[in-house]
């Protein structure tokens, strides 16, 4: 009777014991979730130390105008990223629709919102459609868009040689310069569509069947989750957040310059990982990608106060910065899987 009756229940008890998980893989879970705003926390309170004026509310003000366009663009990298792909046309993109909405801000608000919001848009699909209807790399087909994106945008200035510039009266000047007690419209579009897209990410069909296709694309498909379509939405969307971002900075800046956008997209991927999420896909969140935009804003801003570094030192200590943090997340995971 011991034979058949204790022991597969000692035997089960065991089992139940291991899959409860133990405080080293809680705290790597934990850090994994949460490192990011532990690592914006520090790095407040270091440059609020260091720097009288860092906490002053017009340079605080100035962070958050700053960051909010790279929070659009990153939202939009988060959804890619977590489908388990990449898009490296963003940069590009997000100065295409600049130019875009200052060439079109001559016909009034709508057409230089919605012309340019409809390209970025259709490149978007182009790009979803060629990765999940023929299986071609997304690398290579965003790295394809992005030299597309850059030379339309060439094409449309003249190589680079002609600005356009809003109407003085246009009323795109209000929606980039006007502010809601002392903080800039963009701040407020950014927090309302990153508020939106953590919503979307965790309660709705979409967010659920994306982090499904980024954890393993072959078994969601067997699970009757339609693949195609969810990477073709996510490109779209990818595509049109930096377009909107781009609408947005011409909106502040009251023209399309043409020098904007080279390597944000390197930035964007940089603040998604140091967000905690996964290049690998099926894994991560909102509130890590705002939080990993933000402590790159606080590193500019830091490289800006002290004022005899040069702005390649902020390359530097983003790329140093951002290595540390995939060794950190890889050990975390290592450390996840082994107990």
């Amino acid at each position: 009777m011991n034979d058949t009756g204790t022991e597969p229940i000692t035997h089960a008890r065991g089992q139940m014991r291991t899959m409860r998980p133990s405080r080293a893989e809680k705290a790597a879970g934990l850090a994994q979730r949460h490192g990011a705003l532990a690592m914006l926390a520090v790095s407040f309170l270091a440059a609020a130390v260091t720097f009288e004026s860092f906490t002053s509310l017009d340079n605080l003000t100035g962070i958050a105008i700053q960051s909010s366009f790279a929070v659009i663009i990153a939202l939009g990298m988060t959804f890619v990223i977590i489908g388990g792909g990449i898009d490296l046309s963003v940069g590009a993109v997000f100065a295409l629709a600049g130019v875009l909405a200052a060439y079109a801000g001559r016909w009034g608000l709508l057409p230089a919102l919605l012309v340019p919001l409809a390209v970025c848009c259709l490149i978007g699909l182009v790009h979803g459609f060629l990765i999940a209807r023929t299986g071609m790399a997304p690398f290579i087909v965003t790295l394809a868009g992005l030299l597309a994106a850059r030379g339309l945008m060439l094409a449309l200035t003249d190589e680079g040689a002609e600005t356009y510039l809003l109407p003085a009266d246009s009323p795109m000047l209000d929606l980039g310069r006007g502010t809601l007690f002392d903080v800039g419209y963009p701040v407020y579009i950014a927090a309302g569509l990153g508020i939106s897209a953590a919503i979307a990410l965790q309660r709705s069909r979409y967010g659920q069947t994306l982090y499904a296709v980024g954890g393993n694309e072959d078994a969601a498909g067997l699970m009757g989750v339609p693949v195609a379509r969810v990477k073709i939405a996510t490109y779209a969307l990818s595509a049109t957040l930096a377009g909107l971002a781009g609408v947005l900075n011409t909106a502040r800046l009251g023209s399309g310059v043409t020098i904007l956008g080279v390597g944000m997209e390197l930035d964007a991927i940089a603040a998604v990982v140091i967000g905690g999420t996964l290049l690998a896909g099926g894994a991560g969140g909102i509130g890590g990608t705002i939080c990993g935009v933000l402590i790159l804003g606080v590193i500019q801003n830091v490289i800006n106060q002290i004022g005899t570094l040069t702005s390649s030192a902020q390359s530097v200590v983003s790329g140093a910065f951002l290595t540390v943090v995939v060794v950190a997340q890889t050990y975390l995971g290592k450390v996840r899987r082994l107990r």
